[in-house]
């Protein structure tokens, strides 16, 4: 299938790839009916999808399998009246459905809203309000119904809310029902009633680490940039097994487990978790025999605190991560363990991969890795010059408006003063700082308001946080910066300890000596609190802002 979108899938090098990668955007491409039917109809019993959870129940569905019931889906939307260009919210989980309903709302022209399950009534509201939310589709989650019906009178447009599950709250429809009755026979528009590469296909809201979620609108075209994401990043295999730890909230899931590896004809495993817990997914990984695997540097500090060695990693061929930075402890760790190293890459909600370790290079541990050949990525500094190897400055993409970058979200749907901000004259600021090495290997540092600058030295929190992971005291750790009357700032760890360790005054002194040694003097914290567990977006990553805002009350 991907030989359908580009002119070469095979490159001899790092130079061939970033030169002469060129992606085929047909006319009104759409994912559902030009990858997901196209695959149905060169092989229905071709394996899409298998569906796990940890009570041992399994569910495999086929290409031809996602076909029907996609198109069962568009037609049960169409019946509710929802139409091109309507908004419809999903908050899922990883039931299967979620992967129907989406393919079935792409090949209906309507726009997709993936949520967390985690969302408070504040959250729908707010959601509901800002996008003109027409429906809601939601797992059976009694937490999920409770908070939708708390929303439900302020959410000025909502009109449908339909429930997965035996039971059917006041209020609600069955969902399954509805798609058992709908019919299946869905044809593809045409005409004005026919999608355009850049209509609106998919919204994600922002996951909020600074300031209200913003809405980050993607076109039909978003799939195709995850052609790079998944073939050559996360290595995906036709055929092949492939698991990455996201809920279908998270724009890790458009990352992972829907668009680039389906094209590339990858079995995605929906891996129906209620609570994350390692030795579960490790039983999990090791009874699929999965080919690759991805999750956030989280959930590999966890993994490698487990006895992984009655687990087979044998099958595994390849595995990676991305949403926060990967300290090169946790890679070292992993990489004895599994026998594969970890391969980092880096993007955002608003993109594709931008940045990663692909296969022609050896990964440097620590490092994102190079620039992906959709973007034209550079380091800048303050006033928008390229910074010279070595030096740290935003991390941004040029030239977009000569050609809009395929994978790049369109627009921050109806908010013009994010978009003056972050997209000033054809240049995307990713918000992001890095350096960049003199073999081109990009090593992040932070987001800019992460940066504690302390007596005339720019920190970053990275780090300072991998020098306190190469202790065996610290499972996790978020370092920020609090007021200093004398310095400006001071550095600060706050500190998720190991099952095997106690918090201490001995132990505070034992870190910062720590930190002395393995990184420059003036990087150590001056100030350490030991904490049960951080705080974090739902997507996964540390939310330093809680941190500061906390520390400022």
């Amino acid at each position: 299938m991907v030989e359908k979108f580009l002119e070469r899938t095979e490159f001899e090098s790092y130079e061939d790839f970033k030169q002469n990668y060129k992606l085929h955007i047909p006319e009104g491409f759409n994912f559902g009916y030009d990858v997901i039917d196209e695959w149905a109809r060169q092989d229905a019993q071709k394996p899409a999808l298998v569906w796990c959870d940890d009570d041992g129940r399994e569910l495999r569905y086929t290409f031809g399998d996602v076909k029907r019931w996609s198109d069962k889906a568009a037609n049960m939307f169409a019946a509710k009246g929802i139409k091109k260009g309507d908004m419809v919210m999903l908050m899922l989980k990883q039931r299967p459905e979620v992967w129907f309903l989406m393919v079935g709302l792409h090949k209906l022209g309507a726009i997709v809203i993936p949520a967390t399950y985690q969302l408070t009534p504040k959250d729908i509201v707010y959601r509901c309000n800002a996008a003109a939310v027409k429906m809601i589709c939601a797992a059976d989650d009694p937490e999920i119904v409770a908070h939708v019906d708390a929303a439900r009178a302020e959410c000025k447009t909502l009109l449908h809310t339909s429930i997965l599950g035996e039971e059917t709250p006041a209020g609600w429809t069955s969902l399954r029902a509805e798609l058992d009755d709908a019919r299946e026979d869905w044809q593809r528009p045409k005409g004005a009633d026919a999608n355009k590469a850049t209509d609106g296909m998919l919204i994600y809201f922002s996951s909020g680490t600074t300031g209200m979620p913003k809405m980050i609108l993607h076109d039909y075209t978003y799939p195709l940039g995850h052609i790079v994401t998944a073939k050559y990043w996360q290595r995906v295999e036709e055929g092949g097994l492939h698991l990455v730890a996201a809920d279908s909230g998270w724009a890790k899931f458009g990352w992972g487990k829907i668009y680039g590896q389906w094209i590339c004809g990858a079995v995605i495993v929906a891996y129906d978790q209620e609570k994350f817990n390692p030795v579960k997914m490790l039983e999990t990984m090791d009874r699929l025999k999965l080919t690759t695997f991805c999750a956030p540097p989280t959930v590999y500090r966890f993994l490698i605190q487990e006895d992984c060695s009655q687990y087979d990693f044998s099958s595994l061929h390849h595995v990676g991560t991305a949403g926060e930075p990967l300290n090169p402890e946790v890679y070292h760790k992993f990489h004895k363990l599994a026998g594969v190293p970890i391969c980092e890459g880096f993007g955002q909600s608003e993109s594709s991969v931008f940045i990663a370790n692909f296969e022609w290079f050896p990964v440097k541990p620590g490092s994102m890795g190079k620039p992906s050949p959709l973007y034209d990525l550079d380091i800048v500094d303050e006033d928008g010059v390229p910074c010279e190897d070595g030096v740290v400055g935003a991390i941004v993409v040029k030239n977009t408006d000569k050609q809009h970058p395929t994978g790049l979200f369109r627009e921050y749907y109806k908010d013009p003063e994010a978009m003056a901000k972050s997209w000033p004259k054809g240049t995307y600021y990713t918000g992001d700082t890095a350096w960049r090495d003199a073999d081109g290997y990009y090593w992040f540092v932070g987001r800019n308001d992460d940066v504690i600058k302390c007596s005339g030295y720019r920190i970053g929190p990275f780090e300072v946080e991998s020098a306190l992971l190469t202790h065996d005291a610290v499972l996790e750790c978020a370092i920020t910066a609090v007021p200093d009357p004398v310095r400006g700032q001071v550095v600060k760890a706050t500190v998720v300890l190991t099952k095997e360790y106690s918090p201490s005054d001995g132990l505070k002194k034992e870190l910062q000596d720590h930190v002395k040694k393995v990184t420059a003097p003036y990087k150590y914290p001056r100030v350490v609190d030991f904490v049960a567990e951080l705080p974090k977006t739902t997507s996964g990553k540390i939310r330093r802002m809680e941190i500061r805002e906390r520390d400022a009350r």
